[in-house]
């Protein structure tokens, strides 16, 4: 049977990756703050929708940690030390991520290298992968362009923050629907 182009709660897992203090430094300042934003929608509401989630931290001791503004948020969420740019090739992540939730939406930095690397590799593997364009983003929007254009290619859906997690709700109703509403004004 053919996977759902819809993310579906029920079978996703939502994976932030390198949203760190040094590294946001050197991205374009209004284009963060809106990836940041939107990040932060799709923690919020993976977390009323009892979706799990993972987070990365590429060479903390140079990139820093996470960003301040989603550590409240990650609460329960896993965290994964690397130094690989595919979250693939740190075996912490292979371990993290859940096996009976094929989905996994993407989120974070840099897009055309950790981003691009961690989705094509888990596309490889029989996932099925969502990157949130308006969630992850490079130091030049060209290579960011770039990397959307090669997952599409590669057959990995780009998609956005508020389709996600409509998706994942799939109905307007109940206080889920009503909270996240709420955030994605």
């Amino acid at each position: 049977m053919k996977p759902s182009p819809i993310s579906q709660a029920v079978n996703s897992q939502l994976v932030i990756v390198d949203m760190q203090e040094r590294l946001s430094s050197a991205m374009p300042a209004e284009d963060m703050q809106q990836v940041l934003k939107n990040a932060s929608i799709l923690l919020q509401a993976a977390r009323m929708l009892e979706i799990p989630a993972i987070h990365t931290e590429q060479y903390p001791k140079g990139l820093g940690v996470t960003k301040a503004e989603l550590l409240p948020l990650l609460t329960g969420s896993q965290r994964v030390e690397k130094t690989v740019f595919s979250c693939c090739d740190e075996p912490t992540f292979c371990r993290k991520l859940t096996s009976d939730r094929p989905q996994v939406v993407l989120a974070g930095m840099e897009a055309h290298i950790c981003i691009l690397q961690t989705a094509l590799a888990l596309h490889a593997q029989g996932r099925q992968v969502f990157v949130a364009e308006d969630a992850v983003i490079s130091r030049n929007p060209i290579h960011k362009a770039n990397a959307l254009q090669r997952l599409r290619q590669a057959g990995v859906i780009v998609s956005n923050t508020e389709s996600i997690v409509f998706e994942w709700l799939g109905k307007a109703e109940g206080d889920a629907f009503k909270q996240i509403s709420k955030l994605i004004r």
